[in-house]
């Protein structure tokens, strides 16, 4: 029996497949480890696409909402943000949310009467920004003139 060893030579293009291929796995593992909704732990394991999956993702976060409340509304995220919606982009970045990569396209706005808000006698609204199956964003606000607007947890 006679043993043959084969040696590949490390040839420039070679060199370069390795590296690109190494940079697509770490990029790949970094989108995925910093998809909106990690913080929480929830966006991943609760189906968003439904009114059921999207009360039960208010739920994980301690919020009540009337399902029968739920309106929809296809919005347009701005490639720019200024004033308001930088302000309001901050606040998604806070809870863990990369709104800002959304930018200029287009994802669903749900938004639900919250019932268990504290100390309230106003009205008070869960928001949800859903793309692709996915939370990328939302609020807990009121709507009257002196209202208030923070994170959803």
């Amino acid at each position: 029996m006679s043993m043959f060893t084969k040696c590949l030579k490390l040839t420039k293009k070679r060199a370069v497949i390795i590296i690109l291929i190494a940079a697509a796995l770490m990029l790949a593992a970094v989108m995925l480890r910093s998809s909106p909704g990690c913080s929480f732990g929830v966006s991943e394991l609760i189906n968003v696409t439904s009114a059921e999956g999207r009360i039960k993702y208010l739920s994980k976060l301690g919020w009540e909402a009337d399902v029968s409340t739920e309106e929809c509304k296809y919005v347009l995220i701005p490639k720019e943000f200024e004033g308001v919606m930088l302000s309001y982009s901050k606040l998604q970045t806070e809870q863990g949310y990369d709104f800002a990569s959304f930018g200029g396209l287009e994802c669903k706005q749900y938004t639900y009467v919250v019932t268990n808000y504290p100390a309230s006698d106003e009205t008070v609204y869960a928001t949800l920004y859903i793309k692709g199956g996915r939370v990328i964003g939302g609020d807990i606000h009121s709507a009257s003139i002196d209202g208030f607007m923070h994170t959803l947890k």
